[in-house]
């Protein structure tokens, strides 16, 4: 088990991360999500709420010059289920997912992000609370060591998730031109209970140049109740 504290510190620039995973006591489902950026338009963004999820937008819209790859909902709730992702798949994920098909299958329609030479991966988690039963999924989409004309789709599972312990999955593996993307499975990492602990360790321990903004959230998987908390550098 790593410690995501030095994990972070380590990486300059991890780019976007997913972590999801279960509270030490076991009493809550915990996801935070995280995005950083080296451009100025990337840097100019804030996390805001909406509706039971949270959107992107500009800071300063007057300096914002191509939305179409960072002004997205990151997280959307369908029903009993929490979609977590780095792009516009989180609407893929709903929609397909509102039509019964599954995770796996609603990603079917897309790939990588069209940003070569990055062709950033498309990370998502889903996290499903029934009836007190916690699962989650998480997937990262990639292009083949930088060759855009192949697609390497992974999806890993997470069945009734031991407490204490979580999945980290990010972009990069570490910052570089072009961007090298994630190798391997997500990493095992330990979750605490506390929920302002753990929000202030991620944001501090994350590259004070590139970090924008920190989104974490406690589900209560006996009652499904949660707590959110967003942090933006530009507020």
């Amino acid at each position: 088990m790593l410690q995501l504290e030095q994990e972070l510190k380590s990486n300059a620039y991890p780019g976007r991360g997913i972590v999801i995973g279960r509270s030490a006591n076991g009493k809550y489902a915990v996801t935070a999500y995280f995005i950083m950026g080296r451009s100025a338009n990337s840097r100019n963004r804030v996390f805001v709420t909406e509706g039971e999820g949270i959107r992107t937008q500009a800071f300063d819209p007057s300096k914002l010059e191509d939305p179409s790859l960072i002004i997205y909902a990151p997280v959307r709730v369908l029903g009993n289920k929490t979609i977590v992702t780095n792009g516009d798949q989180t609407d893929t994920i709903y929609e397909g997912m509102d039509k019964q098909l599954t995770f796996e299958q609603s990603l079917r329609s897309r790939e990588f992000e069209p940003d070569g030479p990055n062709y950033t991966p498309r990370i998502s988690g889903i996290m499903h609370i029934e009836n007190g039963k916690y699962n989650y999924a998480m997937s990262i989409l990639k292009s083949d060591n930088g060759n855009p004309d192949s697609c390497l789709r992974f999806t890993y599972a997470y069945e009734n998730p031991l407490p204490g312990e979580g999945r980290f999955i990010h972009t990069y593996m570490h910052d570089g031109n072009p961007l090298p993307s994630f190798q391997g499975e997500p990493k095992l990492v330990e979750i605490p209970d506390d929920m302002d602990a753990f929000t202030d360790m991620l944001w501090n321990s994350l590259n004070e140049d590139n970090k924008v903004s920190l989104f974490v959230r406690f589900i209560d998987i006996e009652t499904g109740k949660y707590e959110t908390k967003i942090v933006n550098k530009n507020m």
